[in-house]
């Protein structure tokens, strides 16, 4: 079993001593390689060549970088803008509403000032019919209270012819009966006539307001007209120049992915781009290799150590019996 182990390892040393020489060698061939490219002109000239392009092109690529940049910000600024003209046709439109609403209740009010109005031009005639009847009843009175005096006097008369039966008494009593109704009733009369006269001036001076506020509604409902009329023309202007702006960022937007500096730095970013997949794919291979050389060299360095331990046991195993 130890010299197949030894046979074992000795071939697998045989075969790690072989890839150690081939990789030499293929180092060495490298190394010549790159000291050849570096020593010949056409290898500098194709790298200079090489980095100036791509020089140039990191510095398009930093162009566009800068041109987007420009545009994000303008595109940002338009963006502010569009949001200050929608607050602002919000406040527009906040304001058209409210204007709408004192509209309306104006012209609430101003129906109700009409309504009142001719209700007070009919609580004016039916007063004055009212007073009109009052004088009609007051005459009437007055004719029956005439034409009662005038029965009395005649009923005097008769009682003259006796005068045994006559009592002043009750003659001077009538009479004051007769006296404070008049005066009572005239008295009622002059309150009511000043109770309507003190309506009709209430009913007047009703009027005049009704007429003065009526006035007022109209005044403010045509500053009302003229403010919605403004923020109409004012949304209008605000709408159109919205549009504008839209219509210049999309051509400006439409330019730059269409003009031949955009095409060329979108050929350049491309170009940037696999040249970096590349780069990385290179270095990840290289990174690979890298490790698995790094394994190789501790499983050898590991055999090698197991080689070494089973030679010094085997040269003690045979020293043992001369000894």
């Amino acid at each position: 079993e130890e010299s197949l182990q030894m046979w074992d390892l000795n071939k697998r040393l045989e075969a790690y001593l072989a890839r150690v020489k081939f990789l030499e060698e293929e180092n060495e061939v490298l190394r010549a390689e790159i000291q050849s490219a570096k020593s010949s002109p056409t290898g500098d000239s194709w790298r200079a060549k090489y980095e100036e392009e791509l020089r140039a092109l990191r510095d398009a690529l930093d162009h566009a970088f800068r041109e987007k940049c420009t545009a994000e910000l303008a595109r940002d600024n338009l963006y502010e803008e569009v949001q200050q003209v929608k607050s602002r046709c919000q406040k527009e439109q906040a304001a058209r509403e409210e204007a709408k609403k004192q509209l309306s209740l104006s012209r609430k009010e101003l129906e109700e000032e009409r309504r009142a109005q001719i209700w007070l031009k009919e609580r004016a005639v039916q007063l004055e019919k009212e007073v009109e009847t009052l004088l009609e009843v007051h005459e009437e009175e007055k004719a029956g209270l005439d034409q009662e005096i005038a029965s009395f006097s005649q009923s005097l008369e008769s009682f003259r012819c006796a005068p045994v039966a006559f009592q002043p008494v009750e003659v001077e009593d009538y009479s004051k009966r007769l006296s404070e109704i008049w005066k009572g009733a005239v008295e009622t009369y002059k309150t009511e006539v000043s109770q309507l006269e003190g309506s009709l001036c209430q009913a007047k001076e009703n009027l005049w307001k009704a007429v003065e506020d009526n006035q007022q509604s109209q005044l403010q409902l045509q500053h009302l007209e003229k403010d919605l009329a403004g923020l109409k023309a004012r949304k209008e202007m605000l709408e159109e120049n919205l549009a504008r702006q839209w219509q210049e960022q999309r051509g400006e937007a439409e330019k730059f992915q269409v003009g031949e500096g955009g095409g060329e730095v979108l050929l350049a970013m491309e170009a940037l781009e696999q040249e970096k997949q590349t780069l990385r794919v290179q270095i990840a291979q290289v990174l690979e290799d890298r490790q698995q050389l790094m394994h190789l060299k501790m499983s050898l360095s590991l055999e090698v150590a197991t080689y070494r331990t089973l030679l010094e046991a085997e040269s003690t195993r045979l020293q043992m019996p001369a000894g």
